[in-house]
C-alpha cells in the first residue's frame, strides 16, 4: 500500500509494510564480474528504487537508522521522497549531511544504518545505502548537482591528505568561502578512496567526479608533496595558511616477523591493491609495475581488506585464491556481505590456521608453512585468543601471498611537528571537535581513530571542519602576498 498525505497528515500502514518483500539491488553475476574490474553492483532503477523505499516504516522520532548513521542522514525523509519518485530532492536530503553520498552509498557496510532498521527484526532491512547511491547518481546524471560557495572570507586553510576526511573538510571550508589547498603525497587525489578500495566496489570515475566538484568550488590540489618530508606544518603556516587539517590516515602496513616475509611474491595488502587496480601513471615511482600474480594465491588476514585482495587476485588471473585466518569465521572482523561476494566469485577460506614461515627458492616464494590453531580465552579485543596446536604444522604450495594484517599511522608528521600530541600507538590526539594540542591544527579520520569506515572518517571530519571554520573566522584575513611555488596548483 502506498502511503498518502491527506492534508498535512502522514499516514503509514506499518503492519502492511512489514509484509512487503525486499527488492534487492541488482548485481552482475559472479562468473562474469570476476573477470574484470567493473563495478559489481548494478543497483536500482526508478521502479525498483521506489518499491524498496516504499517498505520504510517511517519510525517515530528518533528513527534508529538516523541514530546509527555517523552522519545522521535524514533517511526516512529521503526514502519518502524516493517512494514518491522525487529522486532529486531525495539526493539533496542526503547531501545536506553527507558530502560523499555517491561514495558512502557504495562502501558503507550494513552495521551502520541498515542493520539498525526496524525491519531487521523481520530479516528484511531497507537497502538504504544502495538507494542513496541511486539518487546521488541520478542527480548527477540530471545535471542537478550544484555546490554553492559563500563570498570569500580572506582566510586560508591547508588540508593534508585527500581521503574521505580531507575531502570532507576541504568541501566544508570552501563552501564557507575560505581558500583551501589540499596537499596529497600520492600522484593523484583521493587517498584510500582511490588507492585502497578496488574499482569493482568504488569505480575510480566516482572519485574523479568528486575531485572535479571540489575543483569547481575553487579548491586547489597539490599532489606528490609529502607533508612532514617535503614540507612541514611550520612551512605551511609560514606560507600564510592560518589553519591546517591533518587527514593523514594509516597507510603503513603492520609488519610481520615471520621468516621469509621479505621474499619476492609476498606483498603488503595496500601495495598489492594499488599496483593491481591502478594504471602506472597513477602510482608512485617504484610501484608502477603490476604485481606478479601466480596460479595459487594466499591471503593472510580476515578483514575487508583481505576480501578486497582475494577478489582482486582472482581478477588478475589467479586460479586458486585462499584466505587463511587464525580464528574461526565467527571472530572475523570484516563485513559478512564481503565474504559472501568473495565466496560467490570462487575464493576459499581456511580457518584456525596461521603462518609459521614463508619458504622460497632463489629468492621467490614457493610455499607457506602453517600451523593449526584452537581458540582459548578472549583477548583484549573480546575475541577468543588463537592458540597454536603443537605438531599440527603443514605446508601449502603458493605462488603469491598478500599480507592483510592491518595498518598503522606514518610517524613522519608527528616527528616533524613540535607541540603535536601523539598517543602511544602513534595516533594524533584530538578533542571531540578535532582540535589537536597544536593551535590551528585539526585532525580526524583514521590518523586519529585508527583504521575505520569512510563514513566515520567523514563524520569526524565534519565536526573538525566546523571547529576550523570558527577558528578561521576568529583570525584576521590572510595577507595578500606571494607564496612559494609549492603552494601553487600542479596537475592532479
Amino acid at each position: 500500500m502506498i502511503p498518502h498525505l491527506p492534508g498535512d497528515e502522514l499516514v503509514i500502514e506499518r503492519k502492511i509494510r512489514t509484509r512487503l518483500l525486499p527488492v534487492l539491488p541488482a548485481e552482475r553475476p559472479p562468473e562474469i564480474r570476476r573477470l574484470d574490474f567493473e563495478e559489481v553492483r548494478i543497483g536500482y532503477d526508478e521502479t525498483t528504487a521506489r518499491l524498496e523505499a516504499a517498505r520504510c516504516l517511517h519510525c517515530p522520532d528518533p528513527a534508529p537508522c538516523i541514530q546509527a548513521c555517523p552522519l545522521h542522514n535524514d533517511i526516512p525523509t529521503a526514502l519518502w521522497l524516493i517512494e514518491h519518485g522525487d529522486f532529486l530532492r531525495a539526493a539533496q536530503v542526503f547531501r545536506q549531511t553527507s558530502f560523499l553520498s555517491e561514495i558512502c552509498g557504495r562502501v558503507c557496510p550494513p552495521q551502520t544504518c541498515r542493520n539498525s532498521c526496524t525491519l531487521s527484526a523481520y530479516g528484511k532491512p531497507i537497502q538504504i545505502t544502495p538507494l542513496e547511491a541511486f539518487v546521488a547518481d541520478y542527480q548527477r546524471r540530471a545535471g542537478a548537482l550544484i555546490l554553492h560557495r559563500a563570498p570569500p572570507t580572506g582566510r586560508r586553510a591547508a588540508v593534508v591528505g585527500s581521503g574521505p576526511a580531507g575531502l570532507t573538510v576541504a568541501e566544508f571550508l570552501a563552501r564557507q568561502g575560505h581558500a583551501v589547498t589540499v596537499f596529497e603525497a600520492m600522484p593523484k587525489p583521493g587517498g584510500l578512496l582511490r588507492y585502497g578500495i578496488p574499482s569493482f566496489k568504488l569505480p575510480k570515475a566516482i572519485v574523479d567526479q568528486k575531485i572535479a566538484d571540489l575543483k569547481q568550488l575553487g579548491i586547489r590540489f597539490i599532489t606528490g608533496v609529502r607533508i612532514g618530508k617535503d614540507l612541514t606544518l611550520d612551512d605551511l603556516f609560514a606560507q600564510g595558511y592560518q589553519a591546517i587539517f591533518l587527514g593523514i590516515g594509516t597507510w603503513r602496513p603492520v609488519e610481520p616477523d615471520w621468516e621469509g616475509a621479505e621474499l619476492e611474491g609476498v606483498y603488503p595488502a595496500l601495495e598489492f591493491l594499488m599496483r593491481a587496480n591502478l594504471p602506472p601513471e597513477d602510482l608512485p615511482p617504484g610501484k608502477q609495475e603490476p604485481p606478479r600474480v601466480g596460479r595459487r594465491v594466499a591471503v593472510i588476514g580476515g578483514g575487508d581488506t583481505a576480501m578486497d585482495c582475494a577478489r582482486t587476485a582472482l581478477r588478475r588471473g589467479a586460479q586458486e585464491v585462499v584466505v587463511y585466518y587464525r580464528r574461526s569465521e565467527a571472530e572475523m572482523p570484516g563485513n559478512r556481505e564481503e565474504r559472501k561476494k568473495a565466496r560467490e566469485e570462487g575464493v576459499r577460506f581456511e580457518f584456525l590456521v596461521a603462518p609459521v614461515r614463508f619458504i622460497g627458492e632463489e629468492g621467490r616464494l614457493v610455499s607457506i608453512e602453517f600451523i593449526r590453531m584452537t581458540l582459548g580465552e578472549p583477548d583484549a579485543s573480546g575475541r577468543r585468543r588463537p592458540v597454536p596446536i603443537p605438531g599440527s604444522n603443514f605446508t601449502v604450495p603458493v605462488d603469491t601471498a598478500v599480507l592483510a594484517l592491518g595498518f598503522r599511522p606514518d610517524p613522519t608528521v608527528a616527528q616533524t611537528t613540535s607541540g603535536l600530541q601523539i598517543s602511544r600507538s602513534g595516533l594524533i590526539v584530538t578533542d571531540e571537535a578535532g582540535r589537536t594540542s597544536r593551535p590551528g591544527v585539526f585532525a580526524a579520520g583514521d590518523g586519529v581513530t585508527g583504521p575505520d569506515l569512510v563514513v566515520t572518517a567523514s563524520a569526524a571530519a565534519m565536526r573538525a571542519a566546523r571547529a576550523m571554520h570558527e577558528y578561521l573566522m576568529a583570525q584576521p584575513p590572510a595577507a595578500e602576498r606571494e607564496v612559494s611555488l609549492l603552494a601553487e596548483p600542479v596537475p592532479a
